[in-house]
C-alpha cells in the first residue's frame, strides 16, 4: 500500500483514525496502530510480515539480554548477534545478487545470480532496529519490556516503507505517554496534503521530464545519444528537483500521520538546496541517514590514527552502497565524501569567507552532477551523460526537442525551484508581525490545502500504481 493513492487517502487513513480515535487508553491506541500498521504492510506481500515480526523479536530479545547482562561478555555477543543478522539479512535480500555477478567478471566461476525479491522497507527498518541494540548496548536509552511495544517501533505505518530513520530515543515516551491536540490534528493534515501534492503534482511531473530527457532502463529506451550540453545540466537538475520532491513529499506524509497520532519525528529535509557548501547540503538532505551514519560508523576505532579519515570514507561508501547495489551508488556516495573531505581540509571559516553567490554556484554544480551519477546506473549511459555535460559527445550546446521540452515546462520548473526553498515559511514569518495579515495568510493556506487535495485526487484518478522512489532502496 502507498500513501499516493486514492484508497489509502479516502479509506484506509479515515477508517485507521476513526478507530483510533474512538479509544481513550494509550495502550488501547496502540494496539489499534500496531494492528493497522501490520495490515499496510502485508497489503501487498503478506509472507514479508513474518520477516518483519522476527526481526523484531531478534532485536527485542538481544536488547533484554543486553540489559540483564551488562557490563559483560554476553552483552557483547547479545549486541554483535543483533548485528550480524541485521546486516546479514539486509546482505542477503539486497545485495547477494551485486556481489556474485562482480565474481562472476573477476573469476570465472559462472556462479548463478540469484534473483530474491527485495522487501519493502528493509533498509529502513533494519536500521532502526540496528540503532535500537547499539543504544541499549551504550546505555543511551532503555530497554523497552514489552514485544508489542517494541514491534510498534519497528512496524509503525507511517515511517515503515520509506522512512525518516526513527530512533528509538525519540519517541520512547510517546509510546506511552502521548496527546494529540487540535493544533497537531490541523498541522498533520497539512503536513499530509503537502506532502501528497509534492508527489503528485509536482514530482511524478518531473519524472517525466526526466524520462523524456535522459529515458529510462526499465522501458528499455536511452535518450543518452543524442543528449545536447543544456539537456544534460538540465535533465540532472530535474532529477535533483524530482528526487527531492518526491522524497520529502514522502517523509512530509510520514511525519505529518506521526504528529496525528501524538509522535512527534525529527525532520528529514530542511530545504537542502539553499546550501551554501557540500557539507551543510548532507545537513539537510534525508537527514535521518546522514545522523545515523555519523552516530554509527564515523568514529568507528578500526582505522587507528586515520580513524578520522577512515571513518569518512566508510561513511560515504556505505551511504552509496546503502541506496543500491549498484556500483554508480558507490561512485555517488564517494563523489560526496570527496567534496566534504576537501571541505573539512579548508576548514570551516574559510568556506563561510566565500562570496554566497560562488557558493551557491559551487554547490549547485556538484549537486547537479551529482544527481547524474545517482541516475545512471548503467555505466555507458552514465559516460554519455558525463562526456554531454562537457559537449564531448559532438552534439550541439542545445537543440530544439530540449528547447521545446523544458521551455514547454517552464512554469512547473519555476515552482519547483521556488517551493524548493523556504519561501513559504518566510512569508508566514513575516505576516506574524500583522494579525490581519496572518489571519489572511492562514485563510490562503486552508485554500490552497483544499486545492492541492482535489487537484492531487483528480490526477490520481488516472493511475493504478504510484509508488514512492525509495521504496527500492
Amino acid at each position: 500500500m502507498v500513501f499516493a493513492d486514492l484508497f489509502f487517502i479516502y479509506f484506509f487513513m479515515p477508517l485507521c483514525l476513526l478507530c483510533y480515535f474512538v479509544t481513550r487508553k494509550t495502550s488501547f491506541r496502540n494496539i489499534v496502530l500496531l494492528a493497522f500498521s501490520l495490515i499496510f504492510y502485508a497489503w501487498g506481500e503478506p509472507i514479508w510480515v513474518i520477516m518483519l515480526i522476527a526481526y523484531s523479536f531478534l532485536n527485542y530479545s538481544t536488547g533484554l539480554m543486553i540489559e540483564k547482562s551488562r557490563g559483560t561478555s554476553a552483552a557483547k555477543k547479545a549486541l554483535l548477534v543483533a548485528i550480524i543478522v541485521d546486516i546479514g539479512v539486509l546482505g542477503i535480500f539486497k545485495y547477494s545478487g551485486f556481489i556474485v555477478e562482480n565474481l562472476n567478471h573477476i573469476v570465472p566461476f559462472h556462479i548463478p545470480v540469484p534473483k530474491i525479491k527485495l522487501p519493502i522497507g528493509i533498509s529502513f527498518y533494519t536500521f532502526q532496529t540496528l540503532s535500537y541494540s547499539v543504544d541499549c548496548y551504550w546505555g543511551k536509552v532503555k530497554v523497552q519490556k514489552s514485544f508489542p511495544k517494541f514491534l510498534l517501533y519497528v512496524s509503525m505505518f507511517p515511517q515503515l516503507i520509506a522512512g525518516p530513520i526513527v530512533r528509538y530515543s525519540t519517541i520512547a515516551e510517546e509510546i506511552d505517554q502521548r496527546r494529540t491536540t487540535l493544533k497537531d490534528v490541523s498541522d498533520g493534515f497539512s503536513r499530509i496534503i503537502l506532502g501528497i501534492g509534492k508527489k503528485v503534482i509536482i514530482a511524478n511531473s518531473l519524472n517525466s521530464i526526466v524520462t523524456a530527457c535522459f529515458g529510462t532502463a526499465e522501458n528499455g529506451y536511452d535518450a543518452t545519444e543524442g543528449l545536447s550540453v543544456l539537456a544534460a545540466w538540465a535533465g540532472a537538475a530535474m532529477v535533483a528537483l524530482w528526487y527531492y520532491f518526491d522524497f520529502s513529499g514522502y517523509s512530509d506524509i510520514a511525519i505529518g500521520l506521526g504528529r496525528i497520532f501524538g509522535f512527534h519525528f525529527d525532520e528529514n529535509f530542511r530545504y537542502p538546496f539553499v546550501c551554501k557548501s557540500i557539507t551543510e547540503f548532507w545537513q539537510r538532505w534525508h537527514i535521518s541517514l546522514g545522523t545515523f551514519f555519523r552516530d554509527y560508523l564515523l568514529y568507528v576505532p578500526i582505522f587507528g590514527k586515520r580513524r578520522k579519515y577512515g571513518g569518512l570514507f566508510l561513511v560515504w561508501f556505505c551511504t552509496g552502497l546503502w541506496h543500491g547495489a549498484s556500483w554508480n551508488f558507490i561512485l555517488w556516495g564517494l563523489y560526496y565524501g570527496l567534496f566534504v573531505f576537501i571541505e573539512m581540509k579548508i576548514g570551516k571559516k574559510n568556506m563561510k569567507k566565500l562570496p554566497a553567490f560562488l557558493a551557491h554556484i559551487y554547490t549547485k554544480l556538484v549537486i547537479i552532477v551529482g544527481f547524474g551519477i545517482f541516475y545512471f546506473e548503467d555505466f555507458p549511459a552514465l559516460g554519455r551523460f558525463f562526456k554531454a555535460l562537457v559537449g564531448a559527445n559532438g552534439n550541439a550546446f542545445s537543440n530544439q526537442v530540449s528547447r521545446t521540452l523544458f521551455l514547454g515546462n517552464i512554469f512547473l520548473v519555476i515552482a519547483a525551484v521556488l517551493l524548493s526553498t523556504p519561501i513559504i515559511p518566510k512569508l508566514r514569518e513575516i505576516s506574524r508581525n500583522k494579525q490581519n495579515t496572518y489571519n489572511a495568510f492562514r485563510t490562503c493556506g486552508i485554500v490552497m490545502n483544499a486545492a492541492i487535495l482535489i487537484s492531487s485526487s483528480l490526477l490520481l484518478l488516472n493511475t493504478t500504481n504510484n509508488p514512492f522512489l525509495y521504496f527500492r532502496f
